[in-house]
């Protein structure tokens, strides 16, 4: 693990939704979103000196400088996840 930020930090912890019915469902669109999702957190939160501490499986831990929170959430409404998992 990299050194973690100091200072004001922000910590991050994001949950794919609904995703045990969307795995059950859909697993090779979950595969793609979760890849997908996982790309997003670790280029935000690289791009603010953070570290991602954790994998949840359907979601992730971080902890990096602010707004990185805010960089996540910009990136994931603006990807495309396809049909099948939210448009």
């Amino acid at each position: 693990m990299n050194e973690l930020p100091t200072g004001t930090v922000t910590f991050l912890f994001t949950d794919l939704a609904v995703s045990t019915r969307l795995w059950e469902q859909e697993p090779d669109a979950m595969r793609a979103a979760l890849a997908r999702h996982d790309f997003i957190v670790r280029e935000a939160v690289a791009k603010h000196d953070g570290e991602v501490v954790k994998g949840t499986g359907d979601g992730a831990h971080a902890c990096s400088q602010p707004r990185v929170g805010r960089l996540v959430r910009r990136s994931t409404r603006r990807s495309h996840w396809g049909p099948r998992i939210g448009g």
